[in-house]
């Protein structure tokens, strides 16, 4: 088992890009990929569920007590990164739809295949692992705030209160009970525990499977969208750029060490697209654009990753480390 969840996890890119290329053809050859749109939320909650099972519990008060990660990570997710898309924010065109999609994709952190890619770079995967409810759960608080700040009140209000308490409900709370409810059973009897043992195997296939739904149901009206989603590419590539250095910065200025430096920047380059794209496809008028908008920084966020795990991994190799405590 372990052999084949590292087989997993050291060819996860390829697995992605593979399920997009895959998604892409079915898009293509087959009619009726669109209705693909209602699988989104069921698959985006296994994915969920089989990351959050790979939180142990004692890792979970790891990432509280781990206080000056923490700090770290928040003020880079949550401080840093919306300072940085809200210098981004004049280079987006001025429709209302577009400007909602980029800020939706670029202020929410991601909180799933990003743990595999820190592993990749040699961060500490682990403690970013760990930290990954408090991530969501603080997205979901803060996006509506700074959709609030950047976009005014007109615009903000195209984003009804609802899909996030829907979001909050089946995508946080659901799945991470049930994780608890997993691993509780798995330290009671060995059922539970080949249960467990078989889960992990989930993480990168549950989020294959997300990409491929993502992929097939909205690559059949990307055309309507094209020049849109082109437009923001520029956009993309700068965030892509700017956003680890920044992580790398806010991580050295808390003397962090090396690898736990590393996941700051993973997490300040890597972007939660798949979580919200239900948000996105909740507001009025939203399809084709939006999914549009969102499914293609995913596509760039992928190629960036390429480059971060050999990247980010140097950072920090000539400079002393410091516990972070």
């Amino acid at each position: 088992m372990q052999h084949t969840r590292d087989q997993l996890e050291n060819n996860q890119v390829a697995i992605y890009f593979g399920a997009v290329a895959l998604a892409a053809l079915a898009a293509l050859a087959l009619p009726g990929t669109t209705a693909l749109e209602a699988a989104v939320n069921p698959a985006l909650a296994l994915m969920l569920f089989v990351t959050f099972l790979q939180v142990p519990l004692a890792e979970l008060g790891r990432a509280f007590t781990n206080t000056r990660f923490l700090a770290a990570l928040l003020a880079t997710n949550f401080v840093v990164i919306p300072l940085l898309v809200a210098g981004l924010l004049p280079f987006v065109p001025a429709d209302p739809l577009v400007r909602l999609g980029v800020l939706l994709v670029l202020l929410a952190p991601c909180i799933d295949y990003v743990v595999t890619f820190s592993h990749l770079g040699r961060a500490d995967a682990r403690l970013l692992l760990a930290a990954t409810p408090v991530l969501l759960v603080a997205q979901m608080l803060v996006l509506p705030v700074y959709l609030r700040i950047l976009l005014g009140d007109g615009a903000a209000g195209l984003v009804q209160p609802g899909p996030f308490i829907d979001a909050f409900t089946w995508l946080i709370a659901v799945p991470l009970l049930l994780a608890v409810a997993v691993q509780s059973w798995a330290g009671r009897s060995q059922a539970g525990a080949r249960v467990s043992t078989v889960l992990g195997l989930l993480p990168v296939p549950a989020t294959a499977l997300v990409l491929f739904i993502v992929v097939a149901s909205v690559l059949p009206q990307l055309g309507q969208a094209l020049d849109a989603a082109l437009g923001v590419v520029p956009v993309y590539i700068a965030f892509a750029l700017l956003a680890p250095i920044a992580g790398w910065l806010v991580a050295r200025l808390f003397r962090l060490e090396a690898p736990a430096g590393r996941a700051v920047a993973f997490s300040g380059a890597t972007r939660n697209s798949l979580v919200v794209l239900p948000l996105a496809l909740a507001v009025p008028g939203a399809v084709p654009l939006l999914p549009a908008i969102i499914v293609t920084q995913t596509l760039v966020e992928l190629v960036a990753e390429l480059v971060y795990v050999r990247a980010i991994a140097r950072l920090g190799k000539s400079t002393p480390t410091v516990d972070a405590a």
